[in-house]
C-alpha cells in the first residue's frame, strides 16, 4: 500500500487540488491495489481559498508517515518559508520520501533547496518570475511535467494531471493509469509542452502531418521507420524532421521509438509473451533493440520491467 499525503499550504488553489484529490484520494475499489491518502495542513486547521471560500481539513504538527508527498500549490510571493513547514518537508525528503508539486506549488520546492541541480517547471505566465527568482535552477519551458522518480512539478494547471498519471503509471503500471486516464476522459499520456499554451502564436499541425502520426500510430507495430512516414506525408526526410521538431521539439524518430515503446510495455504487463515475440509485434528490429530502447529512455530491462509491473495487474 503506497501511502500518499496531500499538504494544503496558504492559499488554496481550488482546481489543483480537486486534480490532487480526484488523482490520489478517490476511493477505486477496481484496482487490487491503491494509495491509501490522507489530506492534512499543518499547524492551522482553515484555510482560505478563492471565490471566498474556506477548507478545514485536520492539522498536524508533523506529517504523517508517507511514501508521497502531493503539493497542489504555494504562493509565488511567498519568499519566508514558515519554519515549521520547510522542516516538515526537508524531513519527508531527507527520509527518502517522494514529492511532487502542481503549478505554483515548485516555488516552495525551489526556495527549500529540493530542486537544486534538478530541472524545475511551472505555469509560463510564473517562468520569469521563477528564473529570476532561483537564477541557480535549470528551468525548462518546453515540457508539461518533469519527474524523475523522487521529485516532480508540473506547469499549468491541467498539467497537474499529466504528471499525477505519470506518477500512477510509474507506481501501479500501464493498465492503471490508463484506466484512472479513462476515467477522467483524458489520453493516457499526452506528449508536447506547454510552450503550445502561451500567447505566442504557434503554427498549427498541417494537415498532411496530422494524418501521418494517425496512421502511424496504427502500424508502430509492423516495423515502421521514419522514412515511411516521411513518404506517407509526401515529405523529404529532411522535412519531416524540421516539422516534428518544430510542433513537438522531438525528432520523428525519438516520436516513433515512443509509440513502440508503449506498444511494448503494455504487451509485457499483460501477456506473457516472450520478449522476442513483444520485439517483434511492437515493431523493434529484434530483442536486442527492445532491451538498448528500454535501457536508454527507460533505464531498466523489459524483464525487470514485467516483474515490476505484470505481477501487481489484475482484470477491472
Amino acid at each position: 500500500m503506497i501511502k500518499v499525503t496531500i499538504l494544503l499550504c496558504e492559499t488554496l488553489s481550488l482546481f489543483e487540488l480537486g486534480c490532487a484529490t480526484e488523482l490520489f484520494a478517490l476511493p477505486r475499489p477496481e484496482f487490487k491495489d491503491w494509495y491509501q491518502t490522507k489530506t492534512v495542513t499543518l499547524g492551522r486547521q482553515t484555510l482560505q481559498g478563492l471565490g471566498n471560500t474556506a477548507f478545514q481539513c485536520p492539522a498536524v504538527e508533523q506529517l504523517p508517515a508517507t511514501h508521497l508527498l502531493v503539493i497542489p500549490s504555494f504562493p509565488v510571493d511567498v519568499e519566508r518559508i514558515d519554519p515549521l513547514l520547510a522542516s516538515e518537508v526537508r524531513r519527508h525528503y531527507d527520509q527518502g520520501g517522494r514529492i511532487i508539486s502542481f503549478c505554483s506549488g515548485s516555488f516552495l520546492l525551489a526556495a527549500l533547496g529540493l530542486l537544486n541541480q534538478r530541472t524545475a517547471i511551472t505555469h509560463w505566465r510564473y517562468a520569469e518570475q521563477f528564473k529570476q527568482r532561483f537564477p541557480h535552477i535549470t528551468y525548462r519551458d518546453d515540457s508539461l511535467y518533469w519527474y524523475d522518480g523522487r521529485i516532480g512539478c508540473s506547469a499549468g494547471s491541467a498539467a497537474a494531471i499529466d504528471l499525477g498519471i505519470a506518477v500512477i503509471r510509474d507506481d501501479f503500471g500501464y493498465e492503471y493509469a490508463n484506466a484512472v486516464a479513462r476515467r477522467l476522459v483524458l489520453p493516457a499520456h499526452r506528449d508536447g509542452g506547454q510552450s503550445q499554451f502561451v500567447q505566442k502564436p504557434l503554427a498549427p499541425v498541417n494537415a498532411a502531418l496530422a494524418k501521418v502520426l494517425d496512421w502511424a500510430v496504427k502500424h508502430s507495430g509492423s516495423g515502421l521507420t521514419v522514412e515511411q512516414m516521411a513518404a506517407k506525408a509526401n515529405m523529404t526526410r529532411r522535412t519531416l524532421d524540421r516539422h516534428f521538431i518544430r510542433h513537438f521539439n522531438m525528432t520523428p524518430h525519438q516520436w516513433l521509438c515512443e509509440r513502440k515503446l508503449e506498444v511494448a510495455r503494455q504487451l509485457l504487463e499483460t501477456t506473457h509473451l516472450s520478449v522476442e515475440q513483444i520485439a517483434g509485434r511492437a515493431g523493434f528490429d529484434n530483442a536486442v533493440t527492445l532491451r538498448h530502447n528500454f535501457n536508454k529512455y527507460l533505464s531498466v530491462s523489459p524483464t525487470k520491467y514485467r516483474q515490476t509491473f505484470q505481477s501487481s495487474q489484475q482484470p477491472f
